[in-house]
C-alpha cells in the first residue's frame, strides 16, 4: 500500500509571524508557530465530541491516546501513552508509561477506562466508530477494565479485528482525559461536556490557553510533558478563511503554515523558493449526500442520473487541483482490494434518459447545502451548473459548520457536500463510512452514522460490512471488500463519492518537522524553527 503523504520540497526560507492581536504583524519568534487556517468548523474541544477536521489538530496536541500512527514508519501503530501491548484471542492488554496530565495528576489505567466509557456514554457522533463494532452503552462496562494503575485491558467483540481496534484507539475520539479534573466539572450528568467544550484536561505537549471561535486558538507548551517540553513555546492558530489574504500573509511571513488555501493559491507555491507543499492523502472523500428519504432522491434511477450528471474531471481540473482526484468507489484506487471505477463520467444525455425513465423528463428543483469553506463552495457551484444541463435546478445554501452539520445530522437537506476520512489506511477503513447503517429508522436517531443521515437503507451492505469487520482471514476479508464495492455501485448510492480527498498544506522552510496527518492529528511537539 502506498503511503498517505507525499512532500514536495523547494528552496530556502522565508517567514515572519503573527502576534495574537489581529492587526499586529511582526516576525514570528523562533519558539512560536503560527498557523493560518479555517476555524469555522471548530464547534467543541471535547475530545469525545469534537470530530471536525480542524478540531483534531488542537486535540492531537492537548491530549494523548494509547497509541498513534504517522507517516514516519509507514503508518504502523506506534506507542504513545502505552509503552507496549499484547494481543490475544479475546482482547488487547496495554502497559502504560509513567506520564502525568497537565494538572499534575498521574495518568492511570482508570483514566483510560473513564475516557472510553465516557465516549460511549456521551453517545454522540464521535462514538460511531466504536459503537458500530459493538462498544455500546450496554456493553462498554464489560469490555474495558484496569487490572492495576499501569495496565489497561479492552476485550474485542465479534465485529472487530485487532488491527481495526488499534486504529480506532489511535483516533482523536479515544483521547485520554484527566478523570479527576473532568469529574470536578460535571453538571447535570453531562460527563463534564459543558466544561470540556472550551477547556482541555489532557496529557499532551500543549495546553489550551485561549479559544475565540472563528478568531484564534492559543496553545502553550506543557513544560511537564512526559516526553519533554516541545520546542515551540506557543502555537497560534489564526482564523484565515480568505485564501488570497492567507496566501499573502504566508508570502510576507506573517504566518508559518497555511492549510486552508484554494487550489490556485496552493499551486502558486509550487517550486517557490522558501516553501514546501505537504500533500496529505486522507483516505477519505468529498461526497455528494442525497437524502433518500425524500422524493425524487429515493429513486435509484434519479441517483444514477445525478452520478452521470456531474463533470468530475472538469471540477478536478479547474477547482480541486491538489485537493482531490475523481473517484466514485469508496476505496482509494491505490489501496489493496480496490475495484475499478464505474463509468460515471459526465454523460448528460445518459443522465436525461435515466430521469425520463424515472418519470422526471421535465426535471425538478433541489437545494444543495454546503459549508462556506474551500473548496466546497466552488464545488457546489460547479455541480449546480452540471446538473442544470440535465434539467435539475439546484439552489445553493451556504452556512457555517454548525448550521450545515446540524442539517446533515437531522436529515434536513436535499443535497449536501460533506467530507469523509478513513479510520485506518486500508480498504476496510475507507469504505466503512459508506456501508454502515444498522437501523435506518428515523426514531433510531443515529446521527453519528454517515449513511443514516441520508436515510439510505442498506441491510445487505451493512451485513456484509459486519462480516468483513470480524473476518480475521486477510484473503477472505479482501474478497468481501471487493464484493461490497460492487454491491455499493449496483445500488446507486445516496452517499456518492466524488473525489478522493487530499489536504494540501503550504509550509515555510523556516519550519522543520511539521508533517500533515491523514486524520489531521498533526503533532507539533517535534516541530522546530530556524531564524532564516
Amino acid at each position: 500500500m502506498k503511503l498517505f503523504s507525499t512532500r514536495f520540497i523547494s528552496g530556502a526560507a522565508l517567514a515572519m509571524a503573527l502576534s495574537v492581536a489581529p492587526a499586529a504583524f511582526a516576525r514570528t519568534p523562533v519558539d512560536q508557530l503560527v498557523i493560518g487556517t479555517s476555524l469555522a468548523q471548530v464547534l467543541s474541544l471535547d475530545p469525545q465530541q469534537g470530530t471536525e477536521v480542524k478540531t483534531q489538530e488542537i486535540l492531537a496536541n492537548t491530549y494523548d491516546r494509547l497509541v498513534q500512527f504517522s507517516g514516519e514508519e509507514g503508518y504502523a501503530i506506534r506507542p504513545q501513552l502505552a509503552e507496549s501491548w499484547e494481543v490475544d484471542d479475546t482482547g488487547i492488554t496495554f502497559h502504560l508509561r509513567d506520564a502525568t496530565f497537565a494538572s499534575g495528576n498521574p495518568v492511570t489505567a482508570a483514566d483510560v477506562v473513564f475516557s472510553l466509557t465516557r465516549l460511549i456514554m456521551l453517545d454522540q457522533s464521535a462514538a460511531a466508530n466504536f459503537k458500530n463494532v459493538g462498544y455500546t452503552p450496554e456493553t462498554i462496562a464489560d469490555l474495558v477494565s484496569a487490572p492495576d494503575d499501569e495496565t489497561f485491558r479492552i476485550e474485542m467483540t465479534d465485529s472487530v479485528i485487532p488491527e481495526s481496534l488499534l486504529y480506532r484507539l489511535a483516533g482523536g475520539t479515544a483521547s485520554v482525559v484527566d478523570s479527576a479534573v473532568v469529574k470536578e466539572h460535571v453538571s447535570n450528568n453531562d460527563y463534564g461536556n459543558a466544561w470540556l467544550r472550551t477547556n482541555t484536561a489532557g496529557s499532551g505537549p500543549y495546553v489550551l490557553r485561549r479559544w475565540t471561535p472563528n478568531d484564534v486558538v492559543l496553545l502553550e507548551a506543557n513544560e511537564q510533558y512526559w516526553d519533554g517540553a516541545p520546542a515551540m513555546r506557543r502555537v497560534i492558530m489564526r482564523h484565515a478563511p480568505e485564501s488570497q489574504a492567507a496566501r499573502l500573509m504566508l508570502e510576507r511571513g506573517d504566518i508559518d503554515v497555511a492549510n486552508a488555501l484554494t487550489a490556485p493559491d496552493v499551486l502558486t507555491f509550487t517550486d517557490k523558493e522558501g516553501f514546501s507543499i505537504d500533500e496529505v492523502k486522507t483516505g477519505g472523500y468529498y461526497v455528494l449526500s442525497m437524502n433518500a428519504g425524500r422524493e425524487p432522491l429515493s429513486n435509484p434511477l434519479v441517483r444514477e442520473a445525478i452520478a452521470y450528471g456531474i463533470d468530475y474531471q472538469g471540477i478536478a481540473d479547474t477547482i480541486l487541483g491538489p485537493y482531490g482526484r475523481p473517484r466514485n468507489v469508496p476505496v482509494p484506487e491505490d489501496f489493496e482490494g480496490a475495484i475499478d471505477n464505474p463509468d460515471w463520467s459526465f454523460q448528460p444525455e445518459r443522465a436525461r434518459e435515466l430521469l425520463a425513465e424515472a418519470g422526471y423528463a421535465d426535471g425538478f428543483d433541489l437545494t444543495l447545502k454546503t459549508i462556506a469553506q474551500t473548496p466546497r463552495v466552488d464545488m457546489a457551484t460547479a455541480i449546480q451548473a452540471s446538473l442544470a444541463d440535465i434539467g435539475i435546478n439546484v439552489s445553493i445554501q451556504q452556512g457555517n459548520g454548525s448550521d450545515i452539520v446540524a442539517s446533515h445530522r437531522a436529515r434536513d437537506f436535499d443535497l449536501l457536500i460533506p467530507q469523509t476520512g478513513a479510520f485506518m489506511p486500508t480498504a476496510l477503513g475507507s469504505i466503512d463510512n459508506f456501508v454502515t447503517n444498522p437501523d435506518n429508522a428515523l426514531e433510531a436517531n443515529n446521527a453519528g452514522n454517515f449513511v443514516w443521515r441520508s436515510a439510505w437503507d442498506i441491510p445487505e451492505l451493512n451485513a456484509m460490512r459486519n462480516e468483513a469487520n470480524g473476518e480475521r482471514d486477510d484473503a477472505r476479508r479482501l474478497e468481501l471488500l471487493r464484493q461490497m464495492q460492487e454491491m455499493f455501485i449496483a445500488q446507486k448510492p445516496a452517499v456518492l463519492p466524488m473525489f478522493e480527498r487530499f489536504e494540501p498544506i503550504v509550509i515555510s522552510d523556516r519550519v522543520h518537522g511539521y508533517e500533515g496527518h491523514p486524520w489531521s492529528l498533526t503533532r507539533l511537539d517535534d516541530v522546530t524553527k530556524t531564524e532564516d
